[in-house]
């Protein structure tokens, strides 16, 4: 009996340094669901399932998160890496000391696209709504307060054109997710609304909205843009290590990315050709100090 014993616990001491062994390190990377969840994992599980195979012996998982849910995922280490808005990183950067890896190239029509914006839309038959201080008395919806390019880029545009959204907007109202902006702007809840460059075409690509519908409100010619614009030009998101994620996963991540290929399924579902060096984001830095957040 005895030895049985000794011999049971020899196997289950065995097969628990095997398993251990062959155990995988996880990871999870924390995305803004800027379009709500399902849009996220649909875009961005691939990108995970990518690195999980890049990556013998690690694997990764994406994590939704709102606007509001982004900040505490952080700081209690939830997440291992982040994939945020241009002005979330900046703060992140601040509070945390996450480090950036990569930026996203976005896609438009096979095109590489490293800048975003915003785009204000009001109604095509609005005829009281065709440029900035026509807003002034009007409703206005955003997407949260800390989205960069649903909000933030154009409060600044705002700002500098003299409009003060707390006294001159007849409402200010967010809406949670970018397609809920422009829903509401469609169905006349609300006059005029801002919104990422980019989601504007998608939606209507995914049949969700018509472009006949709406018109560009202080729109910028940017040569080469390939986007409905409102707003100046600022670097696309980062994807940024938290502090406690080791240096050597963080280089192996940036290093699997950089080589991803346009017509890899990953980035076909991501909507992006690929991924660059880190970006410089002064800009992001100016516009948060120039709207003194």
């Amino acid at each position: 009996m005895k030895r049985l014993s000794f011999f049971s616990i020899l196997m289950l001491s065995f097969f628990f340094l095997l398993s251990h062994t062959n155990a995988q390190e996880s990871f999870k990377i924390g995305v803004l669901a800027k379009r709500g969840a399902a849009n996220c994992m649909k875009q961005w599980s691939a990108t995970a399932d990518y690195l999980s195979q890049k990556l013998p012996g690690k694997s990764f998982k994406i994590i939704p998160l709102d606007f509001d849910q982004v900040e505490p995922a952080v700081q209690k280490k939830e997440v291992d890496f982040v994939l945020v808005n241009s002005s979330m990183f900046i703060t992140l950067k601040r509070k945390f000391n996450v480090a950036p890896v990569t930026t996203m190239i976005n896609s438009r029509q096979g095109k590489a696209v490293k800048e975003f914006g915003g785009v204000i839309l009001a109604r095509a038959d609005n005829g009281a709504i065709n440029n900035l201080s026509d807003l002034k008395g009007k409703k206005f919806i955003a997407v949260e307060e800390n989205s960069f390019g649903g909000w933030q880029m154009a409060f600044r545009e705002l700002k500098a054109n003299g409009i003060d959204p707390q006294k001159d907007f007849a409402k200010l109202a967010f809406a949670g997710t970018h397609d809920n902006v422009v829903l509401a702007v469609r169905n006349k809840v609300m006059d005029a609304g801002t919104v990422r460059t980019d989601t504007y075409e998608r939606m209507a690509a995914e049949g969700k909205i018509d472009m006949k519908d709406f018109k560009i409100i202080n729109t910028q010619s940017n040569a080469g843009f390939p986007f409905a614009l409102s707003t100046r030009l600022y670097p696309e998101w980062p994807l940024s290590s938290l502090s406690h994620v080791n240096t050597a996963v963080a280089v192996e991540v940036t290093k699997v990315l950089s080589a991803m290929s346009a017509d890899d399924p990953a980035a076909k579902a991501a909507k992006v050709v690929g991924w660059s060096a880190p970006l410089d984001y002064t800009s992001v830095e100016d516009c948060l100090s120039d709207l003194n957040l």
